[in-house]
């Protein structure tokens, strides 16, 4: 485990477009593949690489519980990085092997770039919102304003460009002068300069994973005008990638690390309070910059605050019953299909030609490698210690 004295490692790079551009590069050739292909060695540790927020959970309780070793694995303190461009370069670079990444990310990173990697599991379900300015109470405000985005290839931006065009409004990705009164700017930003921005008005809102929009609200800055789960209903946020190449030469060891994590996902479901102790900055491995009651909002339900976000209308949908994140490792491929067909009608910036030529049920069959997913759920009594029917099919539901 992490010594409490010590913060986990934390990667110094550029951030914002410059990164957006410079990773686009990258995924456009394929200058990391060989180191990818020598990280496959039969004594290699796990070596996490994560962002701080949330969406982290079950890797780093994975970690802290040491579930790794349990499985019989050697595993490194896990990176923190500062940006989703430097998570993916460190992945792609072989600097890490195991990682949570947004799940339009990896569909950019094997079909924009052919990069060898694949979909083990989902991470956790929703987690996510669209948190305004507080002058701001519908999405018609936010015409002729800015938001920020984490990534192109986000679910974040999938969602918010699906609102905007249910309200009449329309996203603009590039950079213009001056805003029409029917057009919402959209920027990449990384996270942690959301907040910042937001106060300093130079955006009006921004859509992210937690606990951003959890602390944009303790600390006064801002409110949650939609959850993304509400909207998407039980979506996959961030998946688990790792290497093809561990897959295919360390079956045994990737059995492993899936175990794992689908097991950290089980203990998360109920042990809510527990884990925001542990990820907070006063928790043993130190592994997020947040206060415990920050990711307590997050993390543990609350009723009445949640019939406060019913009576406004961030929740549309309470008969969903959905928790503001929660925990299901098994990638359902109607999930895999419809993302692609929501990527298909998003405005992302970059070389997406890619995109046009997709098709959604390869993808879902192709993107994704379920063999040791399915084995951990089986090792832990099936899909219903996670609460769901046992059918690894699901319709898609989204509503706005």
């Amino acid at each position: 485990m992490t010594d409490s004295r010590e913060r986990p490692p934390v990667a110094s790079l550029p951030r914002s477009r410059r990164e957006f551009l410079k990773l686009s590069a990258l995924l456009t050739g394929a200058a990391a593949w060989p180191a990818v292909a020598r990280s496959a060695g039969g004594d290699e540790p796990v070596r996490i690489g994560y962002l701080p927020i949330t969406d982290a959970s079950p890797l780093l309780v994975a970690h802290a519980r040491e579930m790794f070793q349990a499985e019989g694995l050697e595993v490194a303190p896990p990176v923190l990085l500062r940006s989703w461009a430097q998570l993916v370069e460190a992945f792609m670079a072989g600097r890490v092997n195991v990682v949570h990444l947004l799940s339009p990310m990896t569909v950019w990173a094997r079909y924009g770039s052919r990069f060898p990697m694949k979909v083990v599991a989902w991470n956790h379900m929703a987690g996510s919102a669209l948190t305004v300015a507080p002058d701001i109470t519908t999405l018609e405000g936010l015409g002729g304003r800015r938001v920020a985005v984490p990534f192109w290839y986000s679910i974040h931006n999938v969602v918010l460009q699906h609102l905007l065009r249910k309200a009449g409004l329309e996203g603009v990705t590039r950079r213009v002068r001056s805003l029409q009164p029917h057009q919402v700017g959209l920027t990449v930003m990384a996270p942690a300069d959301m907040g910042p921005a937001l106060v300093n008005g130079s955006i009006a809102g921004f859509i992210v994973a937690e606990p951003f929009n959890a602390a944009a609200e303790t600390q006064g800055i801002g409110k949650v005008l939609r959850f993304t789960g509400d909207v998407w209903r039980d979506h996959a946020c961030c998946v688990v990638a790792m290497h093809a190449a561990d897959l295919d030469a360390r079956p045994a060891w990737s059995q492993g690390v899936v175990s794992a994590i689908v097991k950290a996902q089980h203990w998360l479901r109920d042990h809510r309070g527990e884990a925001a102790q542990l990820l907070s900055n006063d928790g043993p491995g130190r592994y997020t910059p947040f206060p415990v009651e920050v990711l307590e909002r997050v993390l543990v339900p609350d009723a009445a605050r949640e019939a406060r976000y019913i009576e406004r209308g961030a929740i549309r949908h309470p008969d969903w019953r959905q928790a503001r994140i929660d925990y299901q490792p098994y990638p359902f491929p109607s999930y895999t299909r419809t993302l692609v067909q929501m990527l298909q009608d998003t405005a992302i910036e970059g070389n997406n030609r890619f995109l046009t030529s997709l098709d959604p049920d390869f993808v879902a069959r192709d993107l994704v490698d379920d063999r040791f997913v399915r084995l951990a759920i089986a090792q832990l009594g099936g899909l219903g210690a996670f609460g769901l029917d046992e059918q690894f099919e699901r319709s898609e539901t989204i509503v706005i």
